[in-house]
């Protein structure tokens, strides 16, 4: 009895030594296949290029979105001995916390001590002067895709700054979340502002290091930045070989993927369901209509005090995001967007939903008012074609023809500077 029992436990014990290899071996291979699969931002792969900052001075864009896993950019950086000399923040602030359009002063940052110079405020560019202790530039800013969020006119103006100025520039590359297609009216010159400064669509399907190839590829920068050819030199170049402009691709990204981001990258929009809508709801801020902000559900609620009350409702009232939203405490009337993110990407269909505008101004019973800041209207369309073309009753089959010639050129163009397989 007694030699039977050790058998069985023995055996017993083998068996729990096989489970647990087995165990641990299921478990390596599910950590192989997450790091295989799992979305890389440009800025994760810090080995990548830290030997080109390494030793050097360095002026970064950043903001809260800046970060490495859990920890910002720069608190990765400083901990691994770079030097940042200076920072440099966009719209919304460098912690992200200030209202859209909100001017910003310059400022030291309380947890690093680092200076802060603003570029959304007095100025947009970073000058000569704020750059002269600097030995190289990165940029690292999460951006969302649409010709009016105003990150990638940040990164025009940056890299402007730098390749006129003969600064090196990395730009450690994020994925677009809306980077699975390309729709929208393609911005006339004419209409060029901080909300639009080349001619692409409203949903332009690159990531912000795609664009700044772009940028320079198709020589849209100063004249100044365009006589350094900065696209031709970013071929493979080694911390030891001088570069102007270098992007640090994500990995495991494609314009397939659907990225849902880890932080808002801006107050109003706090979840991915509204960086869905952005690029058709954001267009009803140059209208009378609320876009949601000042709710809990920024541009994914629409709607105005004077639509059918039938409708769904809401009541916007100033927050954090939102310190004077349009009809403050005024219960609105329209609709609800919103949904699971599954729900709200079948609502978009990978293009602009222009009906939903078209119905908006149908039903709307002040035609007059309906575009109540007409000049930002425009601004947003890129043109002031589509304004008309709603007044005069077109169809959104009509519309949409009148954007082919110009998007499908586009189109052409964007493909010349793809880094990911496309959709």
């Amino acid at each position: 009895m007694k030699f039977e029992l050790m058998i069985k436990i023995i055996v017993a014990r083998s068996l729990l030594v096989i489970f647990g290899i087995i165990q641990f071996s299921n478990s390596s291979s599910q950590k192989t296949t997450e790091s295989q699969t799992r979305i890389i931002p440009g800025a994760e792969r810090v080995q990548v290029y830290l030997p080109f900052i390494k030793d050097k001075r360095v002026g970064l864009f950043a903001n809260h979105t800046s970060m490495v896993g859990n920890t910002h950019l720069v608190d990765t950086l400083r901990k691994l001995g770079v030097n940042i000399k200076v920072i440099f923040g966009p719209e919304h602030g460098f912690r992200g916390t200030a209202s859209a359009g909100e001017k910003i002063g310059n400022y030291v940052d309380e947890k690093t001590g680092v200076p802060v110079i603003s570029l959304y405020g007095s100025k947009t560019i970073p000058t000569a002067e704020d750059i002269k202790d600097v030995d190289v530039l990165i940029f690292d800013i999460q951006d969302v895709g649409t010709r009016f969020y105003t990150y990638i006119s940040s990164l025009q103006g940056f890299m402007e700054t730098a390749l006129e100025n003969h600064k090196p520039l990395l730009v450690l590359d994020r994925p677009n979340p809306n980077g699975f297609y390309v729709d929208g009216p393609v911005l006339d010159k004419k209409f060029k502002s901080f909300v639009g400064m080349q001619p692409i669509p409203i949903n332009y399907g690159m990531t912000i290091g795609e664009y700044g190839m772009m940028l320079a590829g198709e020589k849209w920068l100063s004249e100044k930045a365009n006589a350094v050819n900065a696209y031709n030199i970013t071929t493979n170049p080694t911390p030891d070989t001088p570069f102007h402009f270098l992007v640090i691709k994500c990995q495991n990204y494609t314009h397939k993927s659907k990225y849902v981001l880890p932080e808002r990258p801006s107050p109003n929009l706090p979840e991915i369901q509204a960086i869905y809508l952005y690029p058709t709801t954001c267009l009803f801020e140059g209208t009378a209509l609320s876009e949601g902000r000042g709710t809990e559900k920024p541009f994914e609620y629409i709607g105005h005090p004077s639509l059918p009350k039938t409708m769904f409702s809401f009541t916007p009232v100033p927050n954090a995001g939102a310190t004077s939203p349009k009809h403050s405490g005024k219960v609105c009337y329209g609709w609800n967007f919103g949904g699971t993110p599954d729900e709200v990407i079948k609502k978009v269909e990978n293009k602009i939903q222009l009906q939903w505008l078209i119905d908006a101004y149908r039903i709307f019973p002040a035609k007059d008012s309906f575009f109540a800041r007409p000049a930002a209207f425009n601004r947003l369309a890129g043109n002031d074609v589509l304004m008309q073309q709603i007044k005069e009753g077109k169809t959104e089959e009509e519309i949409r023809k009148s954007w082919e010639p110009a998007l499908n050129e586009f189109k052409k163009i964007r493909k010349k500077y793809l880094m990911y397989e496309d959709f």
